[in-house]
């Protein structure tokens, strides 16, 4: 049977994700990678928003592909789940940056005026460099990708053992995880491109597939939904008290047992209220889960397009700058998907798609 719920949180997730990249791009906080601050306010506190769900959105993904590979390897041999994760999620962060995701690299690089540098570089090497900048988004599809190939090998491994003591996991044991987590954290860590966090974003895969795809360790947090939730929320306030202002993607506030805390807890009220109230399909919510993730794919594209040519050059008004970005990262992320889907080189190239459209869940 489908678990709807992971359905709903994957694309609920995904739109958090394209207002934070509104947010984030026209941050105050000096995060960087975007146009930055646009207003004339001395503290942008709308702000906070990104401060409430950075710390979660990415590791509850990262925990649902994790059990969606737990579903697809009950159904498929780990040959097939090598050659559709293959296909999914290396290719369109590989060849698709060639095809396709080099104009995000050229939108990127011209926000940060990095095209005044390179005037006598030649044009190939120039379309070099736009494709690897653009990656964007894709940095999630990519690690996923090596923390798939890497489940494969751990399976080969653990032979089981692991997954019946997992199975086993009550609430205190969860709880623990915290400890586990904020370990994770220290390590594996690239320099200077901060997302790619093999480390923490690997043992929550890997805590997906061995710990949330069991339907009694659900139980549990179904169970306890309402004080994660209580807990989850005073860790926010705390987490957005403590470290406002302040550069929330790098080190040491993501290392921080502050950090590690809020996400884990957050991730696992979300789980618990989730499985408990939001296990359902309708037809909004297909069409929802449907596009998920041609929407993630191509949201930054529409958004960042806005902020280069309206919000870097000051054109219109904040707050109709704001708007539009985000109008134009759903309406990239929908039509472009509904355009390249129907493209039949371009649909494999970019979104991963063999023939036609794919809605397994795994």
């Amino acid at each position: 049977m489908r678990k709807y719920y992971l359905d709903n949180i994957r694309w609920m997730t995904v739109i958090l994700v394209v207002v934070y990249h509104v947010i984030y791009m026209y941050n105050a906080e000096g995060i960087l990678g975007g146009v930055g601050q646009i207003t004339n306010l001395q503290v942008q506190y709308y702000d906070l928003y990104q401060y409430v769900v950075y710390p979660w959105f990415m590791p509850i993904l990262f925990i649902v592909s994790g059990i969606c590979s737990r579903l697809y390897l009950k159904r498929h041999t780990d040959k097939e789940f090598v050659r559709s994760r293959t296909r999914k999620l290396l290719v369109p962060s590989t060849i698709g940056l060639f095809v396709f995701q080099f104009i995000q690299g050229y939108i990127s690089m011209a926000i940060s005026d990095a095209f005044d540098t390179m005037t006598a570089v030649p044009a190939l090497i120039k379309y070099l460099i736009m494709a690897v900048s653009g990656i964007g988004v894709l940095w999630y599809i990519q690690i996923l990708w090596v923390f798939s190939m890497f489940l494969v090998l751990v399976r080969k491994i653990e032979k089981g053992r692991l997954d019946a003591v997992c199975e086993k996991a009550g609430l205190p044991a969860l709880l623990l995880m915290t400890f586990l987590l904020w370990g994770a954290a220290q390590i594996l860590n690239t320099p200077v491109i901060v997302v790619y966090r093999f480390g923490f974003y690997g043992l929550l895969f890997l805590l997906g597939y061995f710990v949330f795809s069991h339907d009694r360790v659900v139980d549990v947090l179904k169970k306890y939904f309402v004080p994660l939730l209580i807990a989850a929320c005073a860790l926010c306030v705390a987490f957005c008290v403590r470290y406002f202002g302040e550069n929330f993607a790098d080190a040491p506030v993501n290392r921080s047992l502050l950090y590690v805390a809020f996400s884990w807890i957050t991730c696992l009220a979300i789980f618990g209220g989730m499985a408990k109230y939001g296990d359902f399909e309708t037809a909004f919510t297909r069409w929802m889960g449907w596009h998920s993730f041609g929407l993630y794919v191509f949201h930054y594209l529409g958004i960042s397009a806005v902020a280069l040519y309206f919000g870097k050059t000051g054109m219109l008004p904040a707050p109709i700058t704001y708007l539009l970005s985000l109008i134009a990262g759903f309406a990239a992320g929908y039509l472009l998907n509904a355009i390249i889907s129907r493209l039949p080189f371009f649909r494999w190239a970019v979104l991963g798609i063999r023939k036609g459209k794919e809605n397994v869940q795994g």
